[in-house]
């Protein structure tokens, strides 16, 4: 990704061959996505962005910039792409191609953790394209409607181990409070993120891992206050508050930062559409341990971690206590982690396979046929 291609040094009249989408206000895992991709994007072509959750990412546009300049074609192209990522961006690319139009593709991004309702089937079948992040994914979607299944990548500039492997591992303290290794567990605090499990398992297991403790991250939304009340209440009970801390919703620096103290990551979800903190904790060189929800099943081996089986406290003790008992091998776990994302699971690698997909989308411009769209 060192270069853009031939047709990002086309100029385009009006509005950019590309328009990607971000329509919520809130900050959420597809805001990170649109985020951290588009300025990768950009590298192969010009692409504009709709949003209403100020990522800060110029330039932007306007839903009157679509309607003042929408019907212009972006030559040499027959079309424009709309990348739609919610119901709701869908729905708005299809009033600009089937009722106002104008000479739209809609592109449509899908990390559906469980089939589709009616609703988003029915939009999804009039999509002109569909990428599915994980084989899963696609395996809800109406047959015959993915056109390509690209993994979420990492930033490998930013998520690095930083100074991790400089030293030993660290030494216990003194009078044996606050282990020296830490489990980590990352996102937010709710039952679908199986965090109660995670909380058990350690009750379980930190007393017989003296060198062990575990910090949690992510936010805790008031409707899930109590489920976090109720942890918090278990960890006193067990007399382990110095060594299993809720630490809030923090800032993307300080989660980084919590990445590379972390000797292990631990994902424990019942369900998730793809799970990317154990991919940034993979790149900063922690080793994983995954339930097998989202996209874990394809992405983790007995090489950078384990996973156990999905909502299952036996299982997730087990494995948790297999992994804990070699620290040494977390560490060298970690180093494994970090290259295998490197060569198979950087950023740049999803921007590269989605511009193919764009590529398609837009056709020649010069020709009557049809786009071809990557298998």
């Amino acid at each position: 990704m060192t270069e853009a291609g031939p047709e990002a040094a086309i100029p385009a009249p009006g509005l950019p061959p590309v328009v990607v989408t971000n329509l919520h206000r809130r900050y959420t895992g597809v805001s990170a996505t649109v985020r951290a991709l588009v300025p990768l994007q950009r590298r192969f072509r010009a692409i504009g962005l709709l949003d209403g959750g100020h990522l800060g990412l110029p330039p932007g546009m306007a839903v009157g910039d679509l309607l003042r300049q929408g019907w212009s074609r972006p030559r040499p192209w027959r079309w424009r792409v709309w990348h739609a990522r919610r119901d709701l961006e869908i729905v708005l690319g299809l009033l600009l191609r089937s009722v106002l139009r104008q000479p739209w593709r809609v592109l449509f991004t899908s990390a559906a953790p469980k089939p589709p309702g009616v609703g988003l089937r029915w939009l999804i079948g009039r999509c002109d394209a569909v990428i599915a992040t994980s084989g899963r994914s696609a395996s809800f979607l109406p047959p015959g409607r993915v056109t390509a299944t690209i993994h979420h990548g990492v930033d490998t500039a930013y998520y690095t181990p930083g100074d991790r492997w400089e030293s030993d591992l660290p030494v216990v303290s003194a009078d044996g409070s606050g282990g020296a290794y830490l489990i980590g567990c990352f996102g937010r605090i709710r039952p679908s993120k199986g965090c109660d499990l995670l909380v058990e398992a350690l009750i379980a297991l930190l007393p017989s891992r003296p060198l062990f403790s575990a910090i949690f991250t992510g936010l805790a939304r008031p409707s899930e206050r109590a489920y976090l009340d109720g942890m918090l209440a278990r960890i006193r009970a067990a007399g382990l508050e110095h060594r299993i801390r809720f630490l809030g919703d923090l800032d993307r620096d300080t989660v980084r930062g919590c990445y590379r103290r972390t000797l292990l990551c631990v994902a424990a979800s019942r369900r998730e559409g793809f799970g990317l903190t154990p991919l940034e904790a993979m790149a900063c060189g922690c080793a994983v341990l995954t339930s097998g929800a989202g996209v874990w099943p394809e992405l983790i081996d007995g090489a950078v971690g384990r996973r156990f089986a999905t909502g299952s406290l036996e299982s997730l003790t087990h494995e948790l206590a297999l992994l804990t008992a070699e620290p040494a091998e977390l560490v060298a776990m970690g180093r494994r982690a970090r290259q295998r994302v490197l060569e198979r699971h950087s950023l740049a690698r999803e921007a590269a396979a989605i511009d193919a997909v764009y590529a398609g989308l837009l056709g020649s411009g010069l020709l009557g046929s049809a786009p071809a769209l990557p298998g």
